[in-house]
């Protein structure tokens, strides 16, 4: 069986989390698209992590981990992020990486930096790790796939080229210094010797684990929107966020694909630039700030704070409907404990009118949100591990924003750890 584990909203949502719980009982875990530019939490019996492209069923010696085609594969990163862990006594993990992954080349995160430097008030707010000129670069035809570091002549050829071509955006555009095609060769010849033996034709072994009945979780980065088709566009990623690309980034049938866990925080926070409805400031988004996630909201990659914001009922109702969500994972619930009443946006006010359908960017930018206070619960609910003992506040809660929402809770998380889960019953 396949399932997917995605982010309903902006990214950060706890996906890593509920993926690690998930590959208790899970043989395979992919990346499936994205790349370094965002990270996963994870909290476990070895401690506290952030992985960035490692797949989070790393920790788990009966997992085979895979990062699959659609990734944007920066491989000194993927092998300083295995060091990471290694370092840190978790056993090394079984890995394999596809041979149709391409690859980010360090000229892809030059000319990130640059770009952004370039565009200056008006940038995107990107990561600076390489990902739009990846990908641009991938649908321009001009990526390095893994497989082509194993044809030297192939990729002697192709250096000359592309440098060719590089150089004429740095040194006209960006007035940068060049890159030159013998180091460029240098750096990718390491790769191969870093990579070989990893690589695998990741499709057919996913076939065979798929016919033997085996239990496969497809991991996403970020959430919906963050999509390029479906998100707050420009202020989006550059691949994909939605489970129905995990057929894709891994190369498997959609068909397979047999649940869908949508991860949603029990409030709101965003990284980067963008619309964003529900957004608190000051003194009220520090307090969350402070107390949330797992030791505060900041970027797992980049530490920056993240933007605040109250639960979302337009943008998550619209999340689970495009990643076809069958279950709603509602994480950090413990945090909202010290609230007396805690607002929720139940519509977005625009140009005087109320809607609850998620509108395109040009009109979100001008909505308001529509709140509605729900009365809070006033303790900590960390250690609980029945649904029903929890307060009835806190209940309400839950059930209110399921109703809003329409998508099943089926798991509430009420602590960072891998066992602060509670299962619901649909």
């Amino acid at each position: 069986m396949v399932k997917a584990v995605v982010g309903a909203n902006w990214g950060d949502e706890g996906k890593g989390k509920i993926t690690d719980m998930l590959a208790q009982q899970a043989d395979v875990i992919i990346r499936f698209q994205g790349g370094a530019n965002a990270g996963h939490t994870i909290v476990n019996n070895y401690g506290k992590f952030a992985l960035h492209t490692l797949p989070s069923g790393v920790f788990y010696s009966h997992t085979t981990c895979i990062i699959g085609n659609g990734v944007a594969l920066n491989i000194p990163l993927l092998f300083d992020e295995i060091k990471s862990i290694t370092d840190r006594n978790v056993p090394m993990p079984k890995i394999l990486v596809s041979d149709r992954a391409q690859m980010v080349i360090p000229y892809h995160i030059l000319l990130d930096t640059y770009e952004e430097e370039r565009l200056g008030g008006k940038s995107f707010g990107s990561t600076k790790s390489g990902i739009a000129p990846f990908y641009s670069d991938k649908y321009a035809k001009i990526g390095f796939q893994v497989s082509e570091l194993f044809d030297e002549d192939l990729l002697r050829e192709k250096v000359e080229r592309i440098c060719e071509e590089k150089n004429v955006m740095l040194e006209h555009l960006y007035h940068k210094p060049l890159i030159k095609p013998s180091e460029l060769l240098e750096t990718l010849h390491e790769y191969k010797e870093m990579i070989a033996p990893y690589v695998c034709d990741v499709s057919a072994y996913l076939d065979r684990a798929i016919k033997e009945g085996k239990t496969i979780l497809l991991e996403g980065q970020l959430g919906t929107l963050k999509d390029p088709d479906h998100g707050i566009y420009p202020m989006v990623t550059s691949s994909s966020t939605l489970a129905a690309y995990g057929a894709i980034g891994a190369g498997i049938p959609p068909y397979e694909i047999k649940e869908i866990i949508a991860v949603c925080k029990a409030y709101s926070s965003a990284v980067g630039a963008g619309a964003f409805v529900s957004e608190i400031f000051g003194d009220e988004a520090d307090e969350l700030r402070r107390r949330g996630g797992d030791g505060g909201e900041y970027g797992a990659t980049t530490g920056r704070p993240r933007r605040m914001g109250w639960f979302d009922c337009v943008a998550s109702k619209y999340g689970c409907r495009l990643q076809g969500a069958t279950d709603v994972a509602f994480t950090v619930l413990d945090v909202l404990g010290y609230l007396d009443d805690i607002p929720v946006c139940v519509g977005y006010e625009i140009d005087g009118e109320v809607t609850t359908d998620f509108p395109v960017t040009h009109k979100l930018e001008k909505a308001k949100p529509v709140l509605e206070k729900l009365p809070g619960w006033k303790c900590d609910i960390r250690g609980i591990k029945k649904y029903e003992d929890l307060p009835e506040n806190c209940r309400n809660y839950v059930e209110f924003i399921e109703k809003q929402i329409g998508y099943p809770v089926t798991m509430v998380s009420n602590g960072p750890g891998r066992d602060d889960i509670i299962y619901r019953k649909r």
